[in-house]
């Protein structure tokens, strides 16, 4: 189905967004940038979009597919396509030296008068709900999201820029399914005060392949019986821990029952260091490599985004891939409740660390501890 002429109905028009700023908060720890953009550079925040961007555009030109792009003025994209040499018609935007949420949002309506029929975007849950605001007075055509924030709760986005192109691909070939997906942000403020709220703000139609869409994500649920598989997981891991070891924390219900059994508080949605029966809270990047000193005894513990299957780059950025490669894939502890596991998409976990080096380390397989002295070898791609 096209949703616009383009190319003389032999092609695809494309709408490119790109959130400048998206994803700066993560590897300081500020679990997003909402509001906070002055003080994540000030801690030492590097743009993270832009190469994203650029990953999507090479690797669509690459495929050689035929799509007409239609982009934003200067680091919108614009700026992006250029270092991709894939060419563009830029509209005709003014942009200030500081982009915002309206810039985005009247990027949509320029695009929607184009007659494109698909419209891309990089950034994360803030951009999706921008576009879904901007969408509300229109005939909204398909949107796709290429993964730059740090939280990606909604369903829109694809599981990393390669699978992105693999989505406009089949959306090109008309063998992609149009469906609904769910627009979701979480209060940043409150989450940097570790407390988890998160709304649905609606839906957008969005070109669907299974295993290349996220989808959104799946909280744990708050019964007993979860309760106590993740309270066996900790168990096992506690008792194969090594003293003399340093642990580093990830995010999430799962990780804080290890942190329990441990008898130190947690931050529940951050990342956190143990050793020495002491714990150093809320670290980001920076944070954790002056804390380690050594990291050849040093491992790292994390569960995977329930239905994502996201295991390290989606809410736990901290984790950066200069860490993980000090680590090392073999130090990695994985931990999923039986029906987190069984319920995540294809059975697969995934990894989107933004350097592709490192998501090909930790490829392949990875022990999951599910349950007490109970694993299962779970592929990671």
């Amino acid at each position: 189905m096209r949703y616009g002429n383009c190319l003389g109905g032999k092609g695809v028009k494309l709408g490119f967004i790109v959130n400048p700023i998206a994803g700066m908060g993560g590897r300081v720890g500020l679990k997003g940038t909402d509001g906070v953009l002055e003080k994540a550079i000030a801690l030492g925040a590097k743009p993270v979009a832009p190469a994203r961007a650029i990953e999507f555009l090479g690797k669509l030109k690459a495929a050689e597919l035929p799509v007409e792009l239609v982009t934003c003025p200067r680091v919108m994209g614009e700026n992006e396509a250029k270092i991709a040499s894939f060419p563009a018609k830029i509209l005709p935007m003014s942009l200030k030296s500081e982009t915002t949420a309206e810039d985005t949002k009247a990027a949509v309506k320029q695009i929607i008068a184009s007659r494109a029929d698909l419209i891309v975007f990089v950034g994360g849950d803030g951009t999706a709900r921008d576009i879904y605001d901007a969408m509300q007075a229109e005939n909204g055509i398909p949107v796709l999201g290429v993964p730059s924030g740090v939280k990606m709760y909604s369903g829109i986005f694809a599981v990393n820029p390669s699978e992105a192109v693999e989505v406009v691909k089949a959306f090109v070939e008309e063998t992609a399914q149009i469906a609904d997906f769910e627009i979701m942000d979480a209060d940043e403020s409150a989450i940097r005060r570790d407390y988890f709220s998160i709304r649905l703000h609606g839906f957008l139609k969005g070109p669907f392949v299974p295993m290349s869409i996220s989808g959104s994500k799946q909280l744990s649920p708050e019964t007993s019986d979860e309760h106590e598989n993740q309270m066996a997981i900790a168990r096992f891991i506690v008792e194969e821990m090594d003293p003399k070891g340093t642990y580093i924390l990830g995010p999430g219900t799962t990780v804080r029952c290890v942190a329990d059994l441990l008898e130190v508080e947690k931050t529940l949605l951050g990342v956190d260091i143990y050793r020495n029966k002491s714990i150093v809270k809320d670290v980001n990047e920076k944070k954790t490599i002056e804390e380690i000193r050594d990291f050849q005894n040093t491992r790292i513990v994390v569960s995977p985004i329930g239905r994502q299957g996201i295991l390290l780059g989606r809410g736990n950025q901290q984790i950066s891939p200069k860490i993980i490669r000090k680590v090392g894939k073999e130090r990695i502890i994985v931990a999923a409740t039986t029906r987190k596991l069984r319920n995540i998409d294809g059975s697969v976990l995934r990894v989107d660390t933004g350097d592709p080096e490192v998501d090909k380390m930790l490829g392949g397989y990875i022990r999951v501890v599910t349950d007490y002295r109970e694993w299962r070898l779970t592929p990671v791609k």
